[in-house]
């Protein structure tokens, strides 16, 4: 008796599945990564220390831009909602430090409302960040 062999297949099912959950993982990375607002430029601070790798992973970073908004990853907030924010996290966290990320054009009042709230929240531990060597083109 002659066997009829079937033509072999590979079904595709599998790795369609794989491949959709590889995009889906490297697009939530990709979003959750440092989102900094590009307008911002930053002062010249040569003589500050660097940060580094070793940054405390509770950070939280503040921008302030050259118009005097307060924004956090790119989430424009209001003075208020800035406060509301940090008073949640310093209520379920405690005290964690915070970075502000100030354009060289900004007003000191502007900085100087960012850093009352935190000092009124009960934040202590704030830094500043500048570039601390300008990039050659």
């Amino acid at each position: 008796m002659k066997r009829k062999l079937e033509d072999p297949t590979l079904d595709m099912t599998p790795m369609i599945d794989v491949v959709f959950q590889l995009i889906i993982f490297f697009v939530v990375t990709v979003t959750m990564s440092k989102e900094l607002n590009r307008d911002i430029k930053l002062e010249q601070g040569p003589h500050g220390p660097e940060i580094g790798s070793e940054q405390d992973s509770r950070t939280f970073e503040i921008e302030v831009d050259k118009r005097g908004w307060i924004s956090t990853r790119n989430v424009q907030l209001t003075k208020g909602r800035l406060e509301e924010i940090l008073q949640s996290r310093y209520n379920k966290y405690g005290s964690f430090p915070v970075l502000i990320r100030g354009d060289f054009r900004t007003e000191h009042r502007d900085i100087r409302a960012v850093m009352d709230i935190c000092t009124k929240v009960g934040l202590w531990k704030v830094s500043f960040v500048a570039i601390k060597v300008k990039a050659t083109s």
